[in-house]
């Protein structure tokens, strides 16, 4: 039941980051009902936004690409199972060529990242698997006209470059991911997504009874982030509330009065709430202000 819940917000995840950049399909079947492709990826021909906030993610997503994630360490069946997914789509893709009368652009022949938390030595030698030139150490290339690489997550350096696949890690990398993550300014178009995705993951770990203890270490990690992130909603909440009764009562109040309202805690927010009905100026509101932040 837990590989389902992580497998499901690795999905999510993928999709979230993705779809900005071009058409994403989860769960794409293939070959009538038999198998499943987790996450199907095709780019815009021309993009709006800069696929380099994905660093090594968006490296991957500059063509075509089939994505399959892995809460463990794949298995060479596992492996298997993933190539005969992407033969069979690029056997319709061919199969369609054929009828049209065309050829198949390079571009749009998928290319497979199984991304997987570890890799042996032993499976990456069993299927050929390689480093190249010019890709991070853990990005591990097999033949090349199967256009597959097995990237190994716990082999990834941790640099700005590999944040965003290393989310999808086990343990200690993924908990050092997510300190990054939170650290990451306020205003990064991933953080939040990300953050309430891993809010969720954390709320379904919670729901199930069987959970692992990379699981329950996942959950305590969480914890203190959602509990501050539910406080500072509120808080936002709470100030968006009072500055609309003080227009009301007052008018527009400049800019630097509402400057000084963000400033209160939650405590001093609800106080001033009440005060605000024995307020006859806005002078008795700057009085205030003055009292509670001097």
């Amino acid at each position: 039941m837990t590989r389902f819940i992580h497998d499901q917000f690795a999905k999510d995840y993928l999709e979230e980051l993705l779809k900005s950049y071009g058409k994403v399909q989860g769960s794409s079947r293939v070959a009538g009902e038999v198998r499943e492709i987790d996450v199907f990826f095709s780019p815009l021909t021309k993009q709006s936004t800069n696929l380099e906030t994905l660093g090594l993610l968006g490296r991957f997503a500059a063509t075509a690409a089939i994505f399959e994630p892995f809460r463990n360490a794949a298995s060479k069946e596992e492996i298997c199972d993933c190539l005969l997914k992407l033969l069979e789509v690029r056997g319709g893709l061919q199969r369609q060529a054929n009828r049209n009368k065309t050829s198949i652009p390079e571009l749009e022949l998928p290319k497979l990242w199984i991304l997987t938390p570890t890799a042996s030595t032993t499976l990456l030698s069993g299927f050929g698997a390689t480093q190249k030139v010019g890709w991070l150490p853990g990005v591990h290339f097999i033949a090349e006209y199967l256009r597959t690489a097995i990237v190994a997550i716990h082999q990834l350096p941790r640099t700005q470059e590999t944040l965003w696949l290393r989310i999808l890690g086990r343990g200690t990398v993924q908990k050092q991911a997510i300190d990054e993550l939170e650290a990451l300014p306020l205003n990064h178009p991933f953080r939040r997504a990300t953050l309430e995705l891993l809010y969720n993951l954390r709320q379904n770990l919670q729901v199930n009874q069987n959970s692992e203890e990379d699981d329950r270490e996942l959950i305590m990690r969480l914890q203190p982030l959602y509990q501050q992130d539910r406080e500072q909603a509120v808080q936002q909440g709470e100030q968006r509330l009072i500055i609309r009764l003080i227009n009301r009562r007052f008018g527009e109040i400049d800019s630097s009065t509402i400057e000084r309202v963000q400033g209160l805690s939650i405590e001093q927010l609800e106080a001033l709430g009440e005060a605000l009905l024995d307020f006859s100026a806005i002078s008795d509101l700057e009085a205030w202000l003055n009292q509670r932040i001097e």
